[in-house]
């Protein structure tokens, strides 16, 4: 039997060993002795029964995942502030506090050895200078890693139950309604808009000239930024919800870290509830408008299914789709118009498979630059809409305040320590504070529940999120072709623009005989 005496290391110049604590406490959680104010206790207490230590300060992030680093803004400041020298040994309660991800736990924790920062785990008792950093990770990072999992397969197990039932409403209510009490009402505004968004269709309008109609009459969306659109309108056209019935599990969440939402194209089941909520529109009238939608998708795309390119491909000038031509035992595409001699287009032909090629080149250089171009866009893109948004102006506002607040709560936590404040006073203050807390998190949780993520954001995110479990083969993916693209334009015959979903656009080169050119 091997024992390793667990001590604090000896400071080389006889100064204080500079300690710094890291918590983290969840948003919802009423247990007090996990409270930001408790740990500050414990930790100023701590520090005062081993004099080798000085306290430099307490990062604690609050009401965060756990699942991942990025989102913990003390964590990060803890992280600089041993990079600036400022610390020498991190205290932490337990692995599963620092870190649930064991990848990004391993990378940290090496970090920190680098720069001569050692972290201490108190119920592991695990010390990350004395150990293997190897082995410090592997077993309570796992451990770490399973309980997340463990808490988000609980979840989803309660959610698969309450769909089983019925009695599963939604998290974010749909264009049109609101949540009162838990349960989903028609907005009265938002409703006249998407009743006359079917009106508009039964009558014959397409699906874009009735998206032009609202942007030209200037009716909001949620997102007071976010433009109507085609792909918008289809998306309430298609919703049940609006008359009255509820299809859950539309979407997933994945079973491992890092967790996903990915579209339910029949991995998991999916349940049918009938009058869920209160109807918008008539069942006869959306019935009448599914009907219509597949006759005409029938109608206008009846070649799609023959060959992945058939209608992806335009022409800049006239706006019509290419059709395909074999010559010579080749395949190419070209402008219909132009084939047809009804327009006089500039004479554009690009090879089938060099248009494939291109694809494929096009998807390796995304997904190898998935994380600079799709994330970079992801961030300015929220960081627009929290501009734009009232709701995530009320929301930036309470954070504000719950922070104001924890600031307070410090000040008195201190006080008391000091013996400033008794023992009856400091419960009173923290327990006014605890409370107006909590009325800020009920707030901010209704703010967020009003503020529906826009389309066109969820689409990139959902390109980004295909984009990394992509992995390049080097031929032509027609599955993830079908994914991504929504149209292809051929600028001329040496340049093609692939337009992507979410409205990425990505130009290919490829010279005059078809051949793509390699950079």
């Amino acid at each position: 039997m091997n024992i390793t005496e667990i001590t604090a290391p000896k400071s080389k110049t006889g100064e204080p060993i500079r300690l710094a604590a890291y918590c983290r406490v969840s948003s919802d959680s009423e247990d007090q002795l996990h409270s930001f104010a408790a740990q500050i206790r414990y930790y100023s207490e701590y520090t005062k029964k081993h004099p080798e230590y000085r306290l430099v300060d307490i990062y604690a992030d609050e009401g965060l995942s756990g699942t991942d680093m990025k989102k913990r803004d003390e964590q990060n400041r803890l992280i600089r502030d041993c990079k600036k020298g400022k610390i020498d040994r991190i205290i932490v309660k337990s692995v599963s506090r620092f870190a649930r991800n064991t990848e990004e736990l391993l990378v940290t924790l090496r970090l920190l050895k680098e720069i001569g920062v050692s972290v201490y785990f108190e119920e592991q008792g695990i010390d990350t200078d004395k150990l293997n950093m190897e082995m410090i990770v592997t077993f309570p990072g796992m451990a770490a890693q399973q309980e997340s999992v463990s808490i988000s397969g609980n979840m989803r197990w309660s959610y698969q139950k309450r769909m089983q039932s019925g009695e599963f409403n939604c998290c974010y209510p749909a264009y049109g309604f609101q949540m009162c009490d838990g349960q989903l009402v028609p907005k009265e505004n938002e409703m006249e808009v998407v009743r006359r968004i079917f009106k508009l269709y039964l009558q014959g309008w397409g699906t874009q000239r009735i998206a032009n109609i609202l942007n030209e009459e200037e009716i909001p969306r949620r997102s007071k930024k976010a433009k109507w659109s085609a792909l918008t309108v289809q998306y309430i056209l298609n919703n049940e919800r609006y008359m009255g019935d509820a299809l859950l599990q539309k979407t997933f969440t994945t079973e491992t870290l890092p967790f996903r939402r990915k579209i339910n194209a029949g991995q998991k089941p999916q349940y049918y509830v009938e009058n869920s909520n209160s109807s918008i529109v008539s069942r006869e009238t959306y019935s009448t408008a599914q009907q219509l939608l597949k006759a005409r998708k029938k109608s206008n795309n009846w070649r799609q299914t023959r060959f992945p390119l058939s209608c992806k491909i335009r022409c800049p000038e006239c706006g019509r789709t290419f059709r395909r031509q074999v010559t010579s035992g080749k395949v190419y595409w070209l402008c219909a118009g132009k084939a047809s001699g009804t327009t006089d287009c500039e004479s554009r032909r690009v090879r089938e498979d060099m248009v494939y090629e291109a694809f494929t080149r096009m998807t390796e250089k995304l997904r190898n630059n998935r994380k600079s171009l799709l994330g970079t866009l992801i961030r300015q893109i929220e960081t627009m809409q929290s501009r734009m948004s009232d709701a995530q102006e009320a929301v930036k506002r309470i954070d504000k305040e719950i922070a104001d607040l924890n600031a307070r709560n410090l000040v008195i936590t201190r006080l008391h320590t000091n013996g400033v404040l008794n023992a009856a006073a400091f419960s009173a203050q923290t327990a006014e504070i605890g409370n107006k807390i909590n009325e800020l998190r009920i707030q901010r949780r209704r703010k967020l529940a009003e503020d529906e993520d826009d389309e066109w954001l969820e689409q990139i995110r959902e390109l980004n999120s295909v984009m990394e479990d992509y992995f390049p083969t080097g031929t032509f993916d027609e599955e993830l072709f079908g994914q991504i693209v929504d149209s292809i334009t051929v600028n001329d015959n040496t340049r093609i623009t692939f337009h992507l979903t979410g409205g990425i656009e990505l130009t290919e080169e490829i010279d005059e005989k078809g051949r793509c050119k390699r950079k």
